[in-house]
């Protein structure tokens, strides 16, 4: 997630380190060199895999349902969530935190990743090779938080390396061959961790000068959570939904959004998107609390409202700031992203609240192919934002 311009809009000067760079800034810093016009067409190239895990993942999702897709492989359903979470999230936040270092050496993490979501994909590819570079990708993606955190040795950065290291390690058990609903929860944490910390960047004033700190103490609790599921399931999987009730009412209640919820334009759309995400928290943690997940109402209800309900809304509202810090593009905000984000809660709604809730398989297919649907068009919406550029009268963030 980027932090340039919510960071200017919001929360000017709070960096600790003050003399240093804007992390996400989409201009070139001291360690970049290359001017900025010169950077778009390289860096779409690193989107690529990106995006094509995405579009695989929300194919192999399709099959999951039992529902037609437009391509159908042996392999695509059992790696719906690693394409989607470590294919797709992990992918463009490696490349945001690489385009923060500056460095040459900060872009092995996304190249590995991206490598590692097309050899998912790939049937003649022994799927133990393809966990193995996934792997590898988060090892890289972990070390790159290192000399990220040395510049300012910041509870929020290294909140972010915990995030990545709990990600590596469900990667490790995966290899393994423990089943990927065992990996779940080592993701959530890799997830939620990463946002979190994102928006505490992005709060200083409304949270405090010691809101890393707090955040950090969530952050060993949660690990502390996933420890004791190794050996009891249901007492980690609760004190989990402990931590992440804990978290989200501690975000929800600083967070400068609900401030701006009651502004226009571009603000008042992330402030939504963003309260939307804790809400899908909240009842992730709700569900959490009556143990493990072994029924697949309750396990896709919980997996769906931390990887679609949280962390897409939060990717759609810094849309408008992640894509052009990362690609160094002009993104400009429009009315029509409303339409995607809006489109994804009722998918959401009727998936979860609906169909998972009383049983009725129909809504749980519907929100099925809402929230592919809704993915789709926040893309198609980006793409066509981007490529007409400005409009001729907006607010800005």
């Amino acid at each position: 997630m980027s932090r340039s311009t919510e960071r200017a809009a919001q929360a000017p000067g709070t960096s600790s380190t003050p003399a240093a760079p804007a992390p996400s800034s989409p201009g070139p810093t001291r360690d970049s060199g290359a001017p900025k016009r010169k950077l778009p067409s390289k860096r779409l190239l690193w989107m690529l895999p990106a995006g094509l895990a995405l579009l695989g993942g929300l194919d192999a999702g399709l099959l999951l349902m039992g529902l037609p897709a437009p391509i159908t492989t042996r392999r695509l359903p059992e790696v719906h969530g690693a394409l989607l979470i470590l294919g797709f999230v992990a992918t463009l936040v490696s490349l945001e935190r690489a385009t923060a270092l500056g460095r040459w050496y900060g872009f092995i993490a996304p190249a590995i990743l991206g490598l590692g979501a097309i050899l998912l994909v790939t049937d003649p590819v022994p799927l133990v090779a393809a966990k193995c570079v996934v792997a590898a990708g988060l090892a890289a993606f972990t070390a790159l938080y290192i000399p990220l955190w040395r510049r300012q040795y910041d509870a929020s950065t290294l909140t972010q390396l915990l995030g990545t290291g709990l990600a590596l390690a469900g990667a490790i058990l995966w290899i393994g061959d423990a089943p990927f609903s065992r990996i779940v929860p080592w993701l959530i944490g890799f997830l939620v961790l990463t946002i979190a910390a994102e928006r505490v960047e992005l709060g200083r004033i409304t949270m405090g000068p010691n809101a890393g700190s707090r955040l950090l103490l969530h952050a060993w609790a949660l690990t502390a959570a996933l420890m004791i599921g190794i050996v009891f399931e249901d007492a980690g999987a609760i004190a989990l939904g402990v931590v992440l009730l804990s978290l989200v009412a501690w975000l929800a209640k600083h967070d400068i959004a609900r401030r701006t919820i009651r502004t226009t334009g571009v603000t008042r759309y992330m402030a939504a998107c963003i309260l939307a995400g804790y809400v899908w928290l909240a009842v992730a943690g709700a569900l959490l609390l009556f143990g493990f997940p072994n029924e697949q109402p309750f396990y896709d209800s919980i997996a769906h409202a931390v990887f679609l309900g949280y962390t897409f809304s939060m990717i759609m509202a810094h849309a408008t700031t992640i894509l052009p810090a990362v690609l160094a593009i002009n993104l400009p905000y429009r009315g029509l992203f409303w339409v995607p984000a809006m489109l994804l809660q009722v998918a959401l709604i009727v998936r979860l609240g609906i169909g998972n809730a009383f049983g009725v398989r129909e809504a749980w297919h519907l929100g099925g192919y809402l929230g592919v649907a809704a993915l789709l068009l926040f893309v198609l919406t980006a793409v066509g934002s981007a490529v007409v550029g400005k409009p001729r009268k907006g607010n800005r963030a």
